[in-house]
């Protein structure tokens, strides 16, 4: 679905209506939240700040995100998603929302250097996140802010960026999306090559989340360090649903020893909300395809706003349950193995359409809690919250130094 900033009474109701069940969750699930080093590898925190801000070091009940919930929950590594939008890029103003989304997290961090802290380097975890510290790192949801020059993945490395997701809603100068039906590239365009070999060469991870099938397969094979899909759930549970990854790329993904993060939005767990979404992104497709048949024609448009009112109005996100969200983990490691299954969990980003028990930063421990009970040892538990990203992230760090 579309994004848009979740407004204070519409996250309000949802609370009431899915109390965070992070409180009943067993001593032993919150104890391991708390020692545990937990990275999130998609948070959408950003985007909201640059419309409106709010201080994210203080409770913010009309967010999903924020410091208090996340010491509560046990959260240690949030990467922020600078995501830019296909319209962003079509009018050129992608980079320029990108910095302003930096600006703002830099801002975040230094209004409270004793609650947060920017992180660029998987070395530097042990020693920021001393005292309590949230660190906060930059990954980019859409390469259209790099525009044609390469040169920008260079600045905006400066700036801390440590993954970029190639493409988004729509195809790109780099790749071709998941969601568009026709896509342009048939996988990577020729520019695209060359930026996933500068992002080898910086140590910046290739995100493959979004992007189609071929460009997905592409991306692994072109990449000399493993790639990542910062949340991406498995088509296993949405047939059809090109946006999660089919069996056969998940094991290509994992066998060049990379990792998946499973998101918690019911878009990707959920078959029928996966089912509206990808429907979505055909009917506003076609909407857009009319709106421009229209004024080439010289007669009025249609209201944008009000086709994508109307659709959310008669396609409301089914309740789900955060066994679904389970399930995808459970599938995914016997699929891949433990080594190279994670979390991404798209708070912020998916307008409150989120699995009961997970609705905030503050519910880890109801995720840990189920794995438990599933059976699951501490040992792989960790590296599910955070250790296999941190060693992928590593790894393609050591890359770039060869």
């Amino acid at each position: 679905m579309p994004r848009t900033a979740l407004c204070t009474a519409l996250a309000l109701a949802l609370a009431a209506a899915f109390p965070a069940l992070a409180a009943d969750a067993p001593e032993a699930a919150r104890r391991l939240a708390q020692e545990a080093v937990i990275v999130d590898t998609h948070i959408d925190a950003p985007g909201l700040l640059e419309s409106a801000w709010t201080d994210l070091g203080e409770a913010a009940p009309d967010r999903e995100f924020d410091y208090p919930r996340a010491r509560e929950g046990g959260l240690d590594v949030a990467f922020m998603s600078i995501y830019t939008s296909a319209r962003r890029d079509e009018d050129g103003s992608a980079r320029q929302s990108a910095h302003a989304q930096i600006d703002s997290v830099e801002a975040l961090a230094a209004r409270h250097p004793d609650r947060f802290a920017l992180l660029t380097s998987p070395g530097d975890v042990e020693r920021l996140r001393e005292g309590g510290r949230v660190l906060l790192a930059l990954g980019m949801e859409n390469g259209a802010p790099i525009g044609d020059d390469l040169g920008q993945l260079q600045r905006f490395h400066d700036r801390g960026v440590r993954y970029i997701t190639l493409a988004h809603s729509a195809n790109n100068r780099i790749a071709d999306s998941s969601y568009t039906q026709e896509k342009r590239w048939n996988g990577l365009s020729p520019f695209g090559r060359e930026v996933i070999a500068e992002m080898n060469r910086l140590g910046i991870m290739v995100d493959v989340s979004h992007i189609s099938d071929a460009a997905t397969e592409q991306a692994v094979a072109a990449s000399r360090v493993p790639v990542i899909a910062s949340h991406s759930a498995l088509r296993h549970f949405t047939p059809g649903f090109e946006r999660n990854l089919s069996d056969a790329l998940a094991r290509a993904i994992a066998e060049r020893g990379g990792v998946i993060q499973i998101p918690f939005g019911n878009a990707f767990v959920n078959p029928q909300a996966a089912a509206d979404t990808q429907a979505y992104f055909r009917a506003i497709d076609a909407f857009d395809r009319r709106n421009a048949e229209r004024a080439a024609a010289g007669r009025p448009t249609e209201d944008r706003a009000a086709f994508v009112e109307r659709w959310e109005r008669e396609h409301p996100s089914p309740a789900t349950a955060i066994d679904a969200v389970l399930d995808q983990i459970d599938h995914a490691v016997a699929l891949v193995g433990i080594d190279h299954v994670g979390i991404g969990s798209d708070f912020d980003g998916v307008d409150g359409n989120l699995p009961e028990g997970l609705r905030s930063v503050a519910d880890y421990p109801n995720l840990i809690a189920g794995l438990q009970a599933r059976g699951y040892a501490e040992a792989d538990i960790r590296k599910l919250l955070g250790g296999n990203l941190l060693r992928v992230w590593a790894e393609v760090e050591a890359g770039a130094a060869r």
